[in-house]
């Protein structure tokens, strides 16, 4: 098969295209020919290194990727329910490798049938696993309720993306996002269902006093900081990511937590899905619902396999236009 390995942790360039043996399914185990292989900043932090030593995290050489979308290739023993042929998304079970490459092995649990919906493979793949997460992180992790506010940060990033879709379908009465200055014009144009997007740079004063049940926060740094200003009593603050690359606990002050009746909870989709496997199904449910009703429409940039280097170098320099996908 062809793939994309990490040949050392560092720059890019340490990204090159190889190949290697087709893989085989083992019991439980389904084999996908990949069509498009979503790209993220967790597989830029991976080939960075920067969770070198970290237990059951990938060292080079090794294949990136968590999420792909393509059709069943072969079943492992024990494994029911799909057939050869059937349109699928897959997530990784979390050592987030295997997926820039033209066969993928994912555990059955972490496969979801696109049969009989009308989603190209590069929307699927682009979005159904965000989805997926943000439904588990908003039902499970921060347990959010109908008529609840709810505020995004980093709006139109990969994974807050998938966050005001899945707010709506689970009753939010108000979605609010915020992005850097520099992104308000794409902001603007943007079909995500957010009621409003404001300027981050001008938090807490954009929102005029408005505050929020639950926030969610992917970016951290001052972001972060400045979301204690913006709770509610008794409101909930998810970090979901640093995608700002300050990796600082944000300066987050304990006593107003406490005076506030402040929630913090910490969302990691690679930890917490092994460990909550019952939370799987719904969410898949939720997502393909979501993408159904076009909650979840995205910008995409598609890109060969080969140029996996330049998908992470805009990811790395903010520079991508949307979700960047690679087709195998």
């Amino acid at each position: 098969m062809k793939a994309v390995q990490v040949t050392r942790f560092g720059e890019p360039g340490v990204l090159a295209l190889a190949d290697l043996p087709d893989p085989a399914p083992g019991p439980g185990q389904v084999a996908i020919d990949v069509t498009h292989a979503a790209v993220g900043l967790i597989d830029v932090y991976l080939r960075q290194g920067l969770y070198e030593g970290r237990e059951g995290l990938p060292r080079p050489p090794y294949v990136p990727g968590l999420e792909v979308a393509g059709t069943v290739r072969a079943l492992g023993e024990g494994v029911t329910g799909f057939a050869l042929g059937e349109k699928v998304v897959a997530l990784s079970s979390g050592d987030g490798q295997g997926g820039y490459a033209s066969v993928f092995l994912a555990d059955r649990a972490h496969v979801v049938s696109t049969e009989g919906h009308a989603i190209d493979p590069a929307h699927a793949v682009a979005v159904i696993p965000n989805a997926l997460m943000a439904h588990v992180a908003l039902t499970s992790a921060i347990r959010m309720s109908a008529g609840e506010r709810v505020l995004v940060h980093g709006a139109l990033g990969a994974l807050a993306a998938a966050f005001p879709g899945i707010a709506r379908h689970l009753g939010a009465s108000r979605v609010v996002g915020t992005v850097r200055t520099e992104r308000m014009a794409a902001a603007a144009a943007t079909k995500l269902p957010y009621d409003t997007i404001v300027d981050s740079a001008r938090l807490p004063d954009a929102l005029e006093g408005e505050t929020f049940d639950v926030i969610v926060d992917p970016v951290g740094g001052l972001v972060r900081t400045r979301s204690l200003d913006l709770l509610a009593p008794s409101g909930r603050l998810l970090l979901v990511g640093n995608a700002s690359g300050d990796w600082s606990d944000g300066g987050l002050d304990g006593n107003r937590l406490w005076y506030g009746n402040f929630t913090v909870t910490g969302f990691n989709a690679g930890g917490y899905l092994p460990a909550h496997p019952e939370t799987f199904a719904p969410a898949a449910r939720a997502a393909l619902k979501a993408v159904a009703d076009g909650l979840a429409d995205v910008e995409i940039e598609t890109l060969p396999l080969a140029d996996a280097a330049t998908a992470h170098q805009r990811l790395e320099d903010h520079s991508a236009g949307g979700r960047v996908v690679l087709t195998a």
